[in-house]
């Protein structure tokens, strides 16, 4: 705090010091690793001079690895991705030899709690997942699935371990995949751009007819956040034109008043200019990658659209 940065209010492990885009200095602090970047390698320089005369520091260079991602520089930008990882994964758990698949998930797959097919080993599916949403956090086009297949942690049968290995086996086929951080030549948008796609289905669960929400956030087209993941009460209507009006029209409606304080947030928000909602047709729903199977052209194209390339 003395070298005059400013401690994060949402991610407390990061820093921030400056003011104007090209002066920013960013530290990202974990445990006693230090991520440093900034848009000026003076100010970079400058900091470690300052930390290497109080502290014994040592400088290993253009990020690489870091928490089990793995970083590399390519002509386009920045490519996170845990091709290492997922390798060992797929070795742990003898899929190195699987054939690929296109997609993560067969549409009109129709899982179920109720499955009567035979039971498999619970440990075994459980240690399975676990290695995948960890692979998640660099392979968003894995979030569906992997959340629809959690769902059947307690009691699986052969039908949801089937839909593991396809994950796993789209996993083989694009190893080399991750998300890719543009630099500012490749961007094609203003600077500061921040912009949301957000979807559902309805009562896509056939067990307790609770619907799947997605939604992702890119930062100058670069995506920065995302969710996949079943909603916490059934939805009785799609309510798309509803919400829609109920974030933009300041007048109080009978029949909105169940809806909850962080739905009345969003249309303050948007009463103050500080957040725009527009309706998305279904062609131009990005987030239709985090709420239901898609065939494969759709999915290749979504997945493009949000980032994640193969970086190989």
């Amino acid at each position: 705090m003395q070298l005059g940065f400013t401690k994060c209010t949402t991610e407390h492990g990061v820093y921030v010091k400056g003011n104007h885009i090209a002066e920013i200095l960013i530290i990202c602090l974990y445990v006693d690793d230090l991520l440093i970047t900034s848009g000026e390698v003076k100010n970079i320089q400058a900091f470690k001079e300052e930390m290497q005369a109080e502290f014994e520091m040592s400088d290993l260079g253009e990020l690489s690895y870091f928490l089990g991602m793995e970083f590399r520089r390519t002509n386009r930008g920045i490519l996170m991705h845990q091709t290492k990882y997922a390798t060992d994964v797929l070795k742990r758990f003898q899929m190195m030899n699987c054939n690929t698949v296109a997609t993560p998930i067969e549409v009109g797959i129709g899982l179920s709690q109720g499955d009567a097919d035979c039971a498999v080993d619970k440990t075994l599916y459980r240690q399975m997942i676990g290695s995948l949403r960890y692979v998640c956090n660099s392979r968003p086009d894995l979030a569906y699935g992997v959340g629809l297949v959690s769902r059947y942690m307690e009691s699986p049968k052969q039908s949801h371990m089937s839909a593991v290995k396809r994950i796993f086996r789209y996993l083989k086929g694009t190893l080399g995949h991750g998300i890719m951080y543009p630099t500012n030549r490749n961007r094609g948008c203003n600077e500061s751009s921040l912009i949301a796609f957000s979807d559902a289905d309805w009562c896509g669960d056939k067990t307790d007819r609770k619907s799947t929400t997605g939604y992702f956030f890119l930062f100058n087209n670069a995506l920065i956040s995302w969710c996949s993941k079943k909603q916490d009460v059934v939805a009785l209507s799609t309510c798309e034109s509803e919400y829609i009006a109920a974030s933009l029209n300041p007048v109080a409606h009978g029949r909105s008043k169940h809806i909850e304080t962080r739905f009345h947030y969003i249309r303050e928000q948007v009463s103050k200019w500080k957040v725009k909602v527009e309706h998305c047709k279904s062609e131009n729903q990005l987030a239709d990658l985090f709420t239901k199977p898609l065939k494969r052209d759709r999915f290749e194209k979504l997945r493009h659209s949000i980032g994640v390339e193969n970086g190989s």
